[in-house]
């Protein structure tokens, strides 16, 4: 299974990140670890939501998605 997620800072103020990975325990034990350039100066992370794919590509798709505007929009109504 390949899953796209959304995390959330545990400290304030609060900072989110979308992302797509196939391990989704070792990708968040990295972006607490330090290891993403993007996640590591707003550690910790948790994980608020995420959805498995059947493929690499849907799941990189829909991460593509929810980064534009639209997906932005729609992770804060819904997610």
């Amino acid at each position: 299974m390949f899953y796209t997620y959304v995390l959330e800072t545990i400290a304030e103020p609060k900072h989110y990140y979308v992302g797509s990975t196939e391990e989704l325990v070792v990708r968040l034990a990295d972006h607490n670890a330090g290891r993403s350039p993007h996640t590591s100066k707003h550690r910790p992370w948790k994980v608020v939501w995420y959805a498995a794919f059947s493929t690499r590509a849907k799941a990189e798709m829909f991460e593509r998605y929810l980064k534009t505007a639209s997906g932005r929009a729609f992770q804060k109504k819904h997610l």
